[in-house]
């Protein structure tokens, strides 16, 4: 009986410190989405706006793979061993559809 005495004296401000970067982490989405859709309908399409896009992804997949991964909070070697493969598959990526010409024509049809 004691301790569902103390579940209900719980701090009332506990948990407001993730609570807090929660909502940080929610705004600074909201804004880069809200950015990205500003730019979708004003920007002429050409290889500005994807090279834009392809930023403003790469910054915002970065930044939850950080928060909801928590890899901010992990050592360098680990952060390390996860980038540089990505780094080199979107490489092949680039480089094949580079090749191929496919960005080319997808962006300039």
């Amino acid at each position: 009986m004691s301790e569902v005495h103390h579940i209900h004296n719980q701090d009332p401000n506990a948990g407001a410190e993730q609570r807090k970067a929660i909502w940080k982490t929610f705004w600074i989405l909201l804004i880069l989405t809200a950015v990205e859709f500003l730019i979708a309908f004003t920007v002429p399409h050409g290889i500005l706006k994807v090279t834009i896009f392809i930023v403003m992804t790469i910054v915002k997949a970065f930044y939850i793979v950080g928060e909801f991964m928590h890899l901010k909070h992990e050592t360098k070697s680990l952060i390390w061993s996860i980038l540089v493969p990505v780094i080199f598959v979107a490489w092949l990526i680039l480089a094949l559809m580079l090749e191929g010409n496919a960005i080319f024509e997808a962006i300039f049809d």
